[in-house]
């Protein structure tokens, strides 16, 4: 009689099942349903904790996009490479950064430090004004309401000096723009190939429509902030209103930011008006006037509004949270996040829709 067991029961331990094994197709179903829950959690927390540096690198994307932007607008005048294009859009934008920084460096910092206490002082006179018509309001209303506004005035004044001395996120943006417009196909087939195969067509044309729309925006916001900012610099210099350069620079800058911008630029210029007396404050009123009018009925309807179709509380919202998130870079970049989500939506219902209509 041998010893050696049968074959079957050789074989039997490595067929039967294991602690880890899972017989029971619900127990099976359920735990993949648990576990690709817990992913996404884990997914939205790492987004949460790498938020500044992702941001930074939608941050190159947008400047890429300008950067193509300009390299198209040249296309139509000079004959010459993509490449070398590119690289006189980067050159003059490079040295346009340089321009800004350097001026803002001695005259427009020094203005910045001087206007808090200035508009500070202008808000008092407007409360005594108040209290001299009837509308009296209790001492602790009037430091609090002081507060608040010098806190609005400096965070502004701080969101200028920090947008400037970042320099070294400024310099990574540029950078990662410069390599995304180089070669964007790049990066488009690499997105794509980690894509399931039946996705990657949706997906280019998803990526184009985003692409077309974002430049389009964002020429929008470019020719707002120039045409703003040189006009409110030279209307305000023209009268000899104070810090003319750093109400003009401040208008152009915060054009980028619709719904938020404006009313802060305009707030300041008016405050800072009045501090050179009745007749100048009502000329700042003007100005502002007639500088968001042509901004809000020519420049914003012909290219932003019609491009995007943002609406107005939308974007308000967006700009609220993402600048609460993350700051000023959260702030400024809320728009395009918007418009590449309204796009992707968009694409996904089109799709939902050929999808239905086919299997009809």
């Amino acid at each position: 009689m041998s010893d050696t067991p049968p074959a079957s029961a050789q074989t039997a331990p490595s067929r039967r099942a294991g602690p880890t094994d899972i017989r029971d197709d619900i127990v099976r179903i359920e735990a993949k349903r648990a576990a690709v829950w817990i992913g996404m959690a884990a997914f939205a927390v790492l987004v949460v904790y790498l938020a500044h540096p992702l941001l930074v690198i939608f941050g190159g994307f947008v400047f890429a996009m300008l950067i193509d932007g300009g390299q198209r607008l040249l296309s139509r005048v000079l004959p010459i490479g993509r490449t070398w294009r590119v690289a006189v859009v980067v050159i003059l934008t490079v040295a346009f950064l340089t321009w800004v920084v350097e001026f803002a460096g001695s005259q427009i910092m020094t203005q910045a430090a001087e206007m808090p206490p200035l508009v500070t002082a202008q808000a008092q006179r407007a409360l005594d004004w108040a209290s001299a018509h009837g509308l009296t309001m209790g001492r602790s209303d009037v430091s609090g309401l002081l507060k608040e506004l010098v806190g609005g005035v400096g965070q502004v004044t701080q969101a200028l000096g920090g947008l400037f001395g970042g320099v070294t996120t400024l310099l990574i943006i540029v950078i990662l723009g410069i390599y995304f417009v180089l070669e964007p196909d790049l990066y488009q087939r690499g997105l794509a190939w980690m894509l399931p195969a039946e996705s990657r067509e949706y997906f280019h044309g998803t990526t184009h429509r985003m692409g077309r729309t974002l430049r389009m925006l964002l020429a929008g916001r470019m020719l707002g902030m120039v045409i703003e900012g040189v006009c409110t610099w030279i209307a305000l210099a023209v009268y000899g209103v104070p810090m003319a350069a750093l109400l003009g620079l401040l208008t152009g800058l915060l054009v980028f930011l619709p719904n938020i911008g404006a009313p802060i630029s305009g707030l300041l210029m008016i405050l800072v008006g009045f501090s050179g007396g009745t007749a100048m404050g009502i000329y700042c009123i003007v100005v502002y006037v007639v500088v968001q009018t042509v901004d809000g009925n020519v420049i914003v309807p012909m290219v932003a509004k019609r491009t995007a179709d943002l609406a107005p509380a939308l974007v308000l919202g967006a700009q609220l949270i993402f600048g609460v998130l993350f700051g000023i870079l959260g702030l400024a970049l809320a728009d395009p996040l918007v418009v590449m989500l309204k796009i992707a939506l968009e694409r996904q219902a089109e799709h939902n829709t050929r999808r239905d209509e086919a299997a009809e």
